[in-house]
């Protein structure tokens, strides 16, 4: 931006005693040492560049997110933290160039993978015409794009729900017919001859076994995806893991899986819902040991920081392959070959419900899932209300 003021300055310089001149040159070092303060204050990144892509000066946000030393970058060319553009042609640009440059979303992988918006704009300076240098701005959308990506994957996740439910429903009216048409056959057979009627007897009592499981299936599947408000309680988990270890002891053993769970003193409580969190561990849990054909051991600790607390399941098993790890969550996608993949789907959705996290960390020795839920409850802090008594001495 021009300034009337340097305007004039420059322009009666040949004029002025040295005494004015070294007035205004502290005037001007004074001004530059507060826009550099006020610069290295933002949390956007802020760099200028000369015409030919070298960095004449970058803040202090500039250095966190491109990973630079901001107090030793001038000279060095910008295209070593942002190779996607050619900076040695600024000079070239014209303004469809610039309007075209003026506002870009980039990605970066170091010194951490971010999204972040850059906006150009060419560097006017005083009684020139031609641009002398370029300002860079630079803001960190990541968690921007995340909360989309979240908002995008929640409606997904609810939208293949409910289809789920839907297609639950329909294989639940056969099953009721089924199981009606069994108790009318059973009548019937109780007017045959008794050798005649015992070897069916035993057919029919497989068959109906086989519709009770899987009418037992259906109604904890539905159980379990059914969108539900979590009963927030203050809980151990070290307990809630305990109980559902207890559900899963019979294919535990077959499966030959030895279970180690540490110890956990004084580990704080969490907030969660305890029915669905139980639901949580059962389908990691079931995932692990499925995952160890040939027998292993699945260690369960728990973990607490400041603000969580939570459970690591470790298995032995072969681990997940990298190429399929950003499809872990996805429903369909399952590392079993009879897997469908809804189990970790819905750990997720319920983790998401808590306001918890999901991390994975998987090896070709074994893989490792971390649950972190909430110490407290979220609480909305109010600022308290005006004395009345204030209120009306600011009337007066």
């Amino acid at each position: 931006m021009k300034s009337a003021f340097w305007d004039k300055v420059i322009g009666r310089l040949d004029r002025m005693d040295p005494d004015s001149v070294q007035t205004q040159f502290a005037r001007l070092v004074s001004e530059w040492g507060q826009l550099k303060t006020i610069f290295h204050a933002l949390r956007e990144g802020i760099l200028v560049l000369d015409m030919q892509g070298r960095v004449v000066f970058a803040n202090r946000a500039a250095g966190r997110l491109l990973g630079m030393d901001e107090t030793a970058v001038v000279g060095q060319p910008m295209g070593r933290w942002l190779p996607e553009v050619d900076w040695t042609k600024l000079d070239e640009f014209e303004g469809q160039e610039w309007n075209h440059m003026a506002a870009r979303e980039i990605e970066i992988s170091y010194p951490a993978h971010r999204f972040l918006e850059m906006y150009l704009a060419p560097l006017q300076p005083v009684q020139q015409d031609a641009p002398s240098g370029v300002v860079m701005i630079l803001r960190d959308v990541s968690r921007e794009r995340d909360l989309t990506a979240e908002i995008i994957e929640s409606e997904r996740l609810n939208a293949i729900l409910m289809l789920a439910a839907g297609v639950a429903h329909e294989i639940g009216n056969p099953l009721n017919s089924l199981g009606i048409h069994m108790q009318l056959m059973d009548r019937e057979l109780r007017s045959l001859p008794e050798e005649a009627r015992a070897p069916l007897e035993e057919l029919l009592g497989v068959a109906r076994s086989e519709i009770d499981r899987l009418d037992q299936i259906l109604a904890q599947f539905l159980k379990a995806i059914r969108p539900s408000l979590p009963n927030f309680q203050y809980q151990a988990l070290p307990g809630i893991v305990a109980e559902t270890l207890d559900t899963q002891m019979a294919e535990i053993h077959d499966r030959q899986v030895t279970v180690e769970v540490e110890p956990a003193d004084e580990l704080p409580l969490a907030w969660v819902d305890r029915a669905q969190a139980r639901q949580a561990f059962f389908n990691i849990i079931r995932n692990a040991i499925q995952a160890m054909t040939g027998g292993g051991v699945l260690t369960i600790s728990f973990v607490a920081a400041d603000q969580t607390v939570g459970v690591a399941f470790q298995d032995t098993g072969p681990g997940i392959d990298s190429e399929r790890m950003g499809d872990l969550f996805r429903p369909f996608e399952s590392t079993k070959p009879s897997g469908h993949g809804m189990g970790l789907m819905i750990v997720q959705r319920i983790m998401r419900d808590h306001g918890g996290t999901v991390m994975v960390d998987s090896e070709p020795t074994g893989t490792r899932i971390q649950l972190s839920f909430r110490r407290h409850e979220r609480r909305i802090r109010l600022l308290p209300a005006p004395a009345e008594a204030e209120v009306g001495e600011t009337a007066e």
